[in-house]
């Protein structure tokens, strides 16, 4: 066994520290053709990777006259695209107290594999008599031969040659292995060479070459400031770490010790154009909308002080009761409206962020893209609720996605840990092989072939290429048959494991027999387990759970379903073979990764929150994009360059001080009527835009592209020179930047920790306590830092990074880099550490969203709201009636779980913004409102029953007080509808459903959240689901099916009690001596106020439409018109006991 040291040079990083070493083990198995594994372990890299001087191993097993190490000078190149196509097939498994093993995959499905970038591709076979291997490739599927004589060899025999075979002679020609030329490495187009690293420096430490700087502590930057760029990653050659590239000595200075951009003069007479541009709201909208505001808030004090003032005297406790109310709905209100009085809308120019960053210029002679890494996450934890083609579908949608493919990486996180989950990633891996190349010819739009096969618009128009037609003919049977696979694997791997399962059976029952005397075996039980394609246990979970192979009890999971891209673009050609012409097609795909967490018993996993931690420190190792794209994995991208807009805002002067950009929620599949508000257009078009123009929207979990560092805990860069404000876009002013003398260490790294003193220094020593003991990911921090930096193209532009800096392309991945990001995501990783509690996804709220994006905002983050011509991204939500409620109960319950917590917006720091804190207070509080609204909702039915009325007699005051708080209201909606572009309907569907949730999910969620805070009773959710309902004849099927929870308790009997106080209140009226109709239509009046807004609810009670059966509403009927008269003759009008004249009650 082999055990690879990480030494990562920290002594820039620290002078008086040094970082603890982390030992990391790795075993590689083969399964071979005749069903016999083969255990391979570091040691038969060493005559390999030692040569490069990537790492350092310490072989545990002594030499002996067999096994001799040697070193044998062979091409780098090869061997590392070697290694790294071996990291692609094999299956990596590992946790706490557990050996990280690489299962090397014959095959990864069923169905043959043709990407070479794909897990389980197979080259040519080996030319070794008696071998079965099969020959590596590369990114084109080319052999990868190692000897000038191309004789074909595969991994496994290539080095036996090298070990045991006269020190590295080819089988072939039987001359010694020699190292290729420049030209066939890879020098092309005028590119360097990575520069040679120093004798004894690790893989690590070359990449992370930082060393201090040799002059002075004061370089100043172009804009006078401290500059960090070069304080931190100046290097001594030509290149610094990763792929960050730095000019050579004195190309930066001016001569007197200031940090200059090269070529100043260029730079001053070339005209500096802005990424992103903010739009105002017209102020013949605006203007008006702020001083309606402010009158309905004068109208509603004077409203409340004159009711305060006019007490109903024969029913003082409906006054009161009405009052208390009405003061509380006033309350809520101005928390809403307040955060609203700023909106903003924001434009993106997409030319601008090519010329910058993808156009030729003296810094990037080849025009190679300098824009930097996005790693997307999508979660998924069932395929029951989370149908495996959805998420396959989402998936092939960022693989085509419009960015550098080789600057995206894809991350899957099963939480779960399911074969079929698995399976259905690799089937869409091999899918994308066809998909991502016609998306990009024919510029397809959406890249979800589902959505875009299922498009009911023209898919010809504005198609011009003459073999459009039968491209698009063919993928769709290709698509088609992929549906099929996918649909049959559940099917698939119960068979296969069956069938394997009979096999173990009977190779038990042959070994019982032959180790028992007894003749007489009965059938051996053995566990039933679940089987890869390879005819090896899937380590994770099994369709028949069992110790260590259960869903809360299983290994943690890498697969590198598709290897990096080479970092040039790779042409397809007018292959007979292929599907379609790929001619002048880039035919590459990004980085696809399946990870699953190692989950066990006794171990708090944190939900979704938990795997999106282990994503983010998955990635760090293995990507380390300095971008976090978060979805659903129902959410798909809609716009391909969606992506690109986003970073217009990241790159854009002052970007460095923006934690997320925040794209609406756009869904599908909602039924033409819209009747639970599942568009929720007045969130994600109102509220959100107003927020914009505060310190930016609320995280709503998915569509989000995080910065990393944010993520991480650390400050804004600049913190102290940005003081908090009142409202910039309605009140602009801000402080003065205090003038700091010297350069404080945390601005070294352009970062600081949150949650630590304003004098507190970033002690580099402390790092593994909040982030764990990995070097590596520790490392990552300064890396992820630095390249999310914006271009320094402009003086103005503070914390920039020089042009060109990321062209270099990243490193290959390796065994050992895949085995720490296995140790990486074990159960135990967290412990003692700081994630979840300031670092990543924040833990203790079942909406961790909202509580992540309020922890930056309160450390002095801004965040963006990118509202796209084409819809950025599209999902799915539950338009059942009784799925939509449980969906709100859960959002209501993460409300309340903050208030209760030290995450409520009153504890806010001085930071944040008194209009985002007011924002924040909002939702923690308006669940509360459920106790308030459920009274108000009985209020009519309770007047109607007793005769009387909120107030005394309806005297011209109160309507003219009620006329005037209704018209502003109906005035303010008018003028939302304007600068938010919103439809009327769309408003009014939201109040309706705004009463719903409030008389059934909120005060359940209030019930909950204070059985939490007071019994410490954990509260569960279970997952929405994604599947579509059974009846393909209708695409709303699912609106229609009745499924009966408590939660419709409390709006059915507002209902009831509403329409038989009506039906009282009139029989009443009618049949008094002096009918009272002021208070009869008092009554009326809010009672029908209430129906109203309760009708969607009942039509969801109904069922499907047209199938209603008569006989509801006939025995409704009845039941109202006796429940009616039984109250007026049990409470008949004073002075009559007669109802209908002669006509008398017994």
């Amino acid at each position: 066994m082999a055990s690879k040291s990480f030494k990562a040079n920290r002594s820039s990083l620290s002078a008086t520290t040094e970082a603890p070493k982390s030992q990391q083990t790795v075993t590689f198995c083969r399964r071979t053709s005749s069903g016999r594994y083969v255990s391979y372990s570091r040691d038969d890299l060493d005559s390999e990777l030692g040569i490069l001087e990537i790492m350092n191993y310490t072989v545990e097993i002594p030499p002996t006259p067999e096994y001799q190490s040697v070193e044998i000078s062979t091409d780098p190149s090869i061997s590392q695209k070697v290694e790294e196509q071996y990291v692609s097939n094999s299956l990596f498994t590992g946790g706490f107290n557990s050996i990280t093993r690489a299962h090397l995959m014959d095959k990864v499905i069923e169905s043959e594999t043709s990407h070479p970038q794909m897990a389980g591709s197979k080259g040519s076979s080996c030319a070794i008599p008696g071998c079965d291997g099969k020959v590596m490739s590369d990114e084109r599927g080319m052999d990868i031969l190692p000897c000038e004589c191309d004789f074909k060899i595969c991994r496994e025999c290539y080095l036996d040659a090298i070990k045991n075979i006269g020190g590295g002679i080819c089988p072939g020609c039987k001359d010694p292995y020699k190292a290729r030329d420049l030209d066939e490495m890879g020098l092309e187009n005028g590119r360097p060479l990575p520069l040679t690293p120093p004798g004894g420096m690790s893989r690590m430490e070359r990449r992370l070459s930082l060393m201090k700087s040799t002059k002075s502590g004061l370089m100043r930057s172009q804009t006078g400031d401290f500059d960090h760029n070069r304080w931190l990653f100046e290097t001594k050659g030509t290149y610094g770490y990763g792929n960050a590239i730095w000019p050579k000595d004195g190309e930066f200075t001016n001569g007197k010790d200031d940090w200059v951009a090269a070529e100043p003069s260029e730079l001053i007479n070339k005209p500096w154009r802005p990424l992103t541009r903010k739009l105002k709201i017209p102020a013949a909208i605006l203007s008006p909308y702020r001083l309606l505001i402010f009158f309905r808030m004068v109208a509603l004090g004077l409203f409340l002080a004159w009711r305060i003032n006019h007490p109903n005297n024969d029913a003082i406790w409906l006054w009161g009761m009405s009052v208390v109310c009405e003061v509380w709905f006033a309350f809520t209100w101005l928390l809403d409206q307040l955060p609203k009085l700023c909106p903003v809308n924001r434009s993106t120019d997409l030319t601008v962020l090519k010329d910058k960053f993808e156009t030729p210029s003296p810094h990037n002679p080849t025009g190679i893209s300098d824009l930097p890494g996005i790693d997307i996450f999508v979660s998924t934890a069932d395929p029951e609720k989370e149908p495996p083609l959805v998420t396959a579908n989402t998936i092939l949608s960022i693989l085509a996605a419009d960015y550098p493919v080789e600057k995206l990486a894809c991350y899957v996180s099963d939480d779960g840990g399911a074969l079929l989950t698995f399976e259905a990633m690799a089937e869409a891996a091999s899918f994308a092989n066809i998909w991502v190349p016609f998306c990009r010819k024919h510029d397809i739009e959406p890249r979800n072939p589902e959505s875009y096969f299922n498009l009911k618009r023209d898919p010809y128009k504005n198609k011009v290429r003459t073999d459009f037609v039968k491209d698009r003919r063919r993928i769709k049977r290709e698509y088609d048959e992929f549906k099929v696979r996918i649909n049959g694997l559940p099917d698939s791997i119960r068979r296969r494991s069956d069938a394997y399962h009979a096999r173990e059976e009977i190779k038990a029952m042959k070994l019982e027999k032959q180790t028992s005397s007894d003749e007489s075996v009965e059938n051996v039980k053995i566990p039933k387990a679940t089987w890869m394609a390879d005819g090896a246990h899937w380590p994770g979970t099994w369709m028949v759970p069992a110790p260590e192979h259960s869903r809360g009890d299983h290994a943690g999971l890498i697969q590198v379903m598709l290897k990096p891209p080479s970092d040039e673009p790779l042409q397809g050609n007018a292959d007979d073979t292929k599907l379609i012409d790929l001619t002048d097609v880039d035919i590459r795909l990004p980085l696809l990764v399946y990870v699953s967490r190692e989950k066990r018993p006794g171990y708090d996993h944190n939900k979704k929150a938990g795997a999106m931690n282990a994503l983010v420190r998955a990635s760090a190792i293995m990507s380390n994009g300095p971008f976090i794209l978060n979805l659903d994995c129902d959410h798909y991208i809609y716009n391909s360059e969606a992506m690109r807009e986003g970073m217009c805002f990241m790159m854009d002067r002052g970007g460095d001080r923006i934690c997320y950009v925040q794209f609406p929620q756009r869904f599908e599949g909602i039924d033409p009527s819209d009747r639970y508000a599942n568009h929720n257009t007045v969130f994600f078009d109102v509220n959100m835009r107003a927020l914009d123009g505060l310190q930016g929207p609320v995280y709503v979990g998915t569509g989000c592209l995080f910065r990393r560092i944010a993520l991480y805990g650390f400050d804004p860069p600049r913190s102290k020179e940005h003081q908090p404000g009142f409202c910039s876009c309605c009140f602009s002013g801000r402080r003065p930047a205090k003038v700091v003398s010297t350069p404080t260490p945390d601005e070294n790294w352009g970062i600081r920790m949150g949650g630590h003193s304003e004098d507190e220094d970033l002690n580099l020593s402390l790092l593994p306590k909040k982030f764990g003991n990995s070097n590596f990911l520790i490392d990552s921090i300064p890396i992820a830092e630095f390249q999310g930096r914006p271009l320094a193209d402009h003086p103005a532009v503070k914390n920039g990074r020089p042009p060109g800096a990321l062209t270099i392309p990243r490193d290959l991945l390796d065994a050992s880099t895949v085995a720490e990001a296995i140790s990486v995501i074990s159960c135990w990783y967290e412990d003692k550490t700081e994630w979840g509690q300031r670092v990543g996804w924040i833990y203790g709220s079942v909406t961790e969203d909202v509580v992540t994006g309020y922890r930056m905002h309160n450390r002095g983050w801004k965040s963006v709201y990118c509202v796209t011509k084409r819809d950025a991204f599209r999902g799915t939500a539950p338009i059942n009636l009784t799925d939509r409620l449980h969906q709100v109960l859960r959002w209501a319950t993460g409300s309340v779980e903050i208030f209760f917590s030290h995450n409520n917006a009153l504890l806010a720091s001085p930071r944040m913004k008194l209009l985002q804190r007011i924002a924040y207070l909002n939702v923690g509080i308006y669940p509360f409102t459920s106790f308030f609204l459920i009274v108000y909702c009985f209020l009519p039915a309770l007047s109607l029953f007793s005769g009387q009325f909120i107030v005394q007699t309806l005297n011209v005051t109160f309507l003219a007080y009620l006329l005037i708080i209704t018209v502003t209201l109906c005035m303010l909606a008018v003028l939302e509808i304007k600068w938010s572009g919103i439809e009327l309907e769309e408003w009014w569907r939201n109040e309706q459903f705004w009463l719903i949730g409030g008389t059934s999910a909120h005060l359940a969620a209030v019930l909950q959240g204070l059985l939490k805070v007071i019994a410490g009773i954990e509260i569960s959710f279970t997952l929405t689901s994604k599947s579509a309902g059974d009846d393909v004849d209708d695409e709303f099927a699912d609106l229609y099916i009745f499924k009966w929870t408590s939660l419709m308790i409390l709006p059915i009997t507002i209902m009831m009690i509403n329409l038989i106080a009506i039906a009282v209140g009139f029989c009443r009226t009618i049949y008094s001596v002096i009918p009272q109709w002021s208070r009869l239509l008092g009554g009326v009046f809010f009672s029908f106020w209430v129906l109203a807004h309760l009708y969607p609810f009942a039509k969801g009670l109904m069922g499907r439409r047209g199938r209603t059966p008569t006989i509801v509403f006939v025995w409704s009927g009845l039941i109202a018109i006796t429940i009616s008269l039984l109250w007026v003759g049990i409470n008949p009008p004073s002075g009559n006991n007669q109802i209908g004249g002669s006509f008398q009650f017994p």
